[in-house]
């Protein structure tokens, strides 16, 4: 009866273990055979994601190939806060590492306690992402990223601009050109962890598409120089801000353009609003004598004078509209070169008051005062150029001498290429090899000849004579411009400011220099800003290699 007893129990216990591995064994093949796929979804909702391949963005290159903006690849550092738990040791470390302080690491659970990404810092060296990673702490992850570097600091700086954090630019050429030089964001599938950290790549699904290069009409060579040039002049003359633009006068190409103050647009966090601007181009300002040289060309289509044509300027001012133009000093009798030379206020308001202002105004709209050039570049001033209608007597001889306007020193560049271009207005380009339109007739040919011959004679006998330039032939004019404040022109600010061509024989180059509110040893445009010009438009003759024109005089023994 026990044995009995005994073996039904086995049988039952038996029996019931059976049951249950037959349980297990259909749930196995359930779950491999028949809900497999059902549970591949629901393993990789929680571990299958879609991350962003980060493009590559185009570089920005001068003229002949040399990068003024790159991107280099960085990594990120985000956490995610609900697995965040480090020991106060490393805590110290991570801190010290990424300059971040410990109590915004300890906030994190409940400053972001529904998010699961929080950046903890952008764009680091590999060396300090290394350091991050040695650390090995639960919840803190890392991104692959890009980040923009500009080689030519602060030369380059206005012209190129700068993107944001998110490689987005947002000043210059960079931001000019954004949809050109972004590229477009790849996708792939990863695994992940459920600390997020990325344990295995899956798939590419979109490879990322590179952003496309650009290359300036900028030759990196002319814009150093220039820079440092116009760096030493404004600080010897202690002005305020200063710009210098380089102008190829046979293609329109833009070769250098240069700005004091800059910036290190590769540590930007110190630098102002200010420093960003790239006066040459967004400033504009009332340019006083250079202006000139169009006015006596306005004249000179008319028909009433010719460059021999005698002009009395004596007693050395004059009375329009019951107001006073004068002269610095009394220069008597002169013809219209010597007006010219010795930028007489009264010869080129009596030469102009000759005809309708009409004649002079049509000139000015002729090389596009008042409007953009074609530069591209975001924030361009358009200057301004005042209505005919408005202009009396007097307002048509102060625009004569180039008060009553505005223009910016892009502007005067490309103006005056009508002197060396048979009369005609050329397009300028910030772009390698770009022509952007058709030349425009503007004055006559013999008009423009007249013109470069009365402009050379001032570099020779005339204000200019400080930017002369041994070997080469020169041709310019200068400008000295009072600064209009609250109360009307003021005594003591001045802008400096000189525009020149080489060589004569055959111009190569114009250079437009403009110098704000010099405040030491001088203010005139010859002193200031006349020797500048010199050095600029030398050296970079010399590095185009462009040939003299000139005999070079023999030293004295």
């Amino acid at each position: 009866m026990k044995r009995s007893t005994h073996y039904i129990r086995l049988v039952i216990v038996g029996v019931f273990f059976t049951l249950i591995l037959a349980v297990i064994i259909w749930r196995v093949l359930d779950l491999m055979v028949f809900n497999r796929q059902f549970l591949k979804n629901q393993g990789d909702a929680r571990s299958v994601r879609t991350i962003e391949i980060p493009a590559y963005r185009g570089m920005i290159t001068d003229r002949n190939g040399v990068p003024l903006a790159i991107s280099t690849q960085v990594e990120s550092v985000w956490v995610n806060p609900k697995v965040f738990k480090p020991s106060k040791a490393k805590l110290l470390k991570l801190s010290k590492i990424l300059h971040v302080q410990v109590k915004f690491f300890n906030s994190l659970d409940k400053k972001y306690k529904n998010k699961e990404f929080v950046y903890l810092s952008r764009q680091l060296s590999p060396a300090i992402a290394s350091k991050v990673r040695d650390l090995n702490i639960k919840g803190v992850n890392f991104q692959q990223e890009y980040k923009r570097y500009y080689p030519q600091l602060e030369s380059s700086a206005q012209v190129v601009g700068f993107t944001n954090i998110d490689d987005k630019g947002i000043e210059g050429m960079e931001l000019a050109y954004q949809d050109w030089l972004r590229g477009e964001n790849g996708k792939k599938k990863v695994i992940k962890d459920r600390m997020g950290r990325v344990v295995e790549e899956i798939q590419v699904i979109k490879s990322p598409r590179a952003g496309r290069d650009v290359a300036l009409s900028i030759d990196s060579r002319i814009q150093y120089l220039a820079y440092n040039a116009l760096v030493k002049t404004c600080k010897k003359f202690e002005a305020k801000s200063g710009s210098v633009v380089v102008v190829d006068t046979q293609t329109g190409e833009v070769l250098a353009v240069v700005n004091y103050p800059s910036f290190n647009p590769n540590a930007r966090e110190k630098y102002t609003k200010s420093d960003f601007r790239n006066r040459a181009i967004v400033d504009s300002f009332e340019p006083g004598s250079v202006m000139k040289p169009f006015s006596i060309a306005s004249a000179l289509e008319v028909g009433h004078f010719n460059k021999d044509t005698v002009i009395d300027t004596r007693p050395g001012w004059m009375v329009v509209d019951k107001r006073v133009i004068k002269d610095i000093h009394n220069y008597g009798v002169l013809n219209v070169t010597e007006v010219l030379e010795k930028s007489s206020n009264v010869g080129v308001s009596k030469m102009v008051l000759t005809d309708p202002p009409s004649a002079l105004l049509n000139l000015l709209k002729g090389v596009h005062f008042g409007e953009h050039t074609e530069s591209d570049y975001p924030g361009e001033s358009p200057g301004s150029l005042i209505d005919v209608r408005q202009m009396s007597p007097f307002v048509h001889a102060t625009v004569s001498f180039g008060y009553g306007l505005s223009v910016t020193a892009l502007q005067l560049a490309k103006a005056y290429l009508i002197f060396v271009n048979e009369g005609n207005l050329m397009p300028i380009s910030m772009l390698r090899g770009q022509q952007t339109g058709a030349q425009e007739p503007v004055i006559s040919k013999k008009t423009a000849k007249d013109m470069l011959t009365m402009l050379e004679s001032v570099s020779l006998y005339g204000t200019a004579r400080f930017a002369q330039i041994p070997g080469y032939r020169v041709a310019g004019k200068t400008g000295t411009a009072r600064i209009a404040g609250n109360n009307g022109y003021e005594d003591k600010r001045y802008i400096a400011s000189f525009v020149g061509l080489a060589p004569v024989s055959n111009p190569k180059l114009i250079v437009v220099v403009v110098i704000n509110e010099p405040s030491k040893q001088g203010y005139y445009g010859a002193v200031v800003a006349g020797p500048l010009f010199a050095e600029v438009m030398g050296e970079s003759l010399r590095i185009l290699n462009v040939p003299p024109d000139k005999p070079i005089a023999a030293a004295k023994v």
